[in-house]
């Protein structure tokens, strides 16, 4: 998500934080607009899935979701109540769970209410680290697919074993996945792909896809044939990675990939217990 998104999201997601007697809240009808739903409709079917989740947490509902009245103009100075809810930070985390999180909107909800401070700096951060779990996921089911494809052509995981590390040799430029463990420091039993940058997972994933869609739609059958299409993919997605600069091979080693995971599920305990409770603000 580019910097830019990042301060014009945070800057509206602040303007809409309210306060009572030090308990932060959100309302819904501001929320249903920061997330992009047209409808009130809608929204409250995202609303009540998100209370379920709440339920489901050993949470109080409650304490987190207070259904309010709130007077709105009209038009020609009159005004009429409308219903609204009030929404703790840990109600608000669980409505843009329920959300698409390739939706900027949702993306950035989704880190704002999860991290327990509105600096901007840290929820950049966080959004570069969930965005690399999720590139990382991604590789890991593209890789399963592959194999899958090429099982049914009759590479056994030996075989596939192989074919992989044939392309990583050619994404980094001659380097065996081996000796680029060793040059970033990576554990034995440890993927690669745990200590790789966000760039790089998504370069073997895009190579991994395009190997996978060649091999169906041509057919291809022996580990020669498919490790020479496979190795051809990474070189094309090298080439195209060298015309922006970047040397996958020269890319810093990243933090692993299995702590932020584990620090990004800590986050998502934590918060009910530090959200503050609406109950008796009303």
């Amino acid at each position: 998500m580019k910097k830019q998104l990042i301060i014009q999201l945070h800057s509206a997601f602040e303007s809409a934080l309210q306060r009572k007697e030090e308990t932060e809240f959100w309302y819904a009808r501001d929320l249903q607009s920061l997330l992009g739903y047209e409808k009130w409709d809608n929204f409250l079917k995202v609303i009540e899935k998100a209370k379920i989740a709440c339920l489901n947490s050993k949470h109080a509902i409650e304490d987190h979701f207070a259904d309010v009245g709130k007077m709105v103009d009209i038009g020609s100075g009159t005004q009429r109540e409308i219903d609204d809810v009030m929404l703790t930070r840990y109600a608000c985390y669980l409505i843009a769970q329920n959300g698409d999180p390739r939706k900027n909107e949702i993306a950035f909800a989704q880190t704002y209410f999860a991290v327990q401070t509105r600096k901007q700096e840290i929820i950049e951060q966080r959004l570069a680290e969930v965005e690399r779990v999720q590139a990382r996921e991604k590789l890991s089911a593209s890789e399963k697919k592959l194999s899958g494809v090429l099982f049914e052509r009759g590479v056994d995981g030996q075989g596939f074993a192989r074919i992989r590390s044939k392309g990583d040799q050619a994404l980094f430029g001659g380097y065996t996945t081996q000796q680029m463990k060793s040059k970033l420091g990576v554990p034995g039993p440890r993927p690669l792909a745990d200590f790789l940058p966000t760039i790089t997972i998504k370069a073997k994933d895009f190579a991994n896809e395009i190997t996978q869609f060649n091999v169906v739609r041509d057919d291809l059958k022996s580990e020669t044939t498919i490790s020479t299409e496979h190795v051809k993919n990474n070189k094309d997605v090298r080439e195209l990675l060298g015309r922006s600069k970047i040397r996958p091979e020269n890319l810093p080693p990243v933090e692993d990939v299995k702590k932020i995971e584990r620090k990004l599920a800590s986050e998502r305990k934590k918060l009910p217990k530090t959200a503050q409770k609406l109950k008796d603000k009303t």
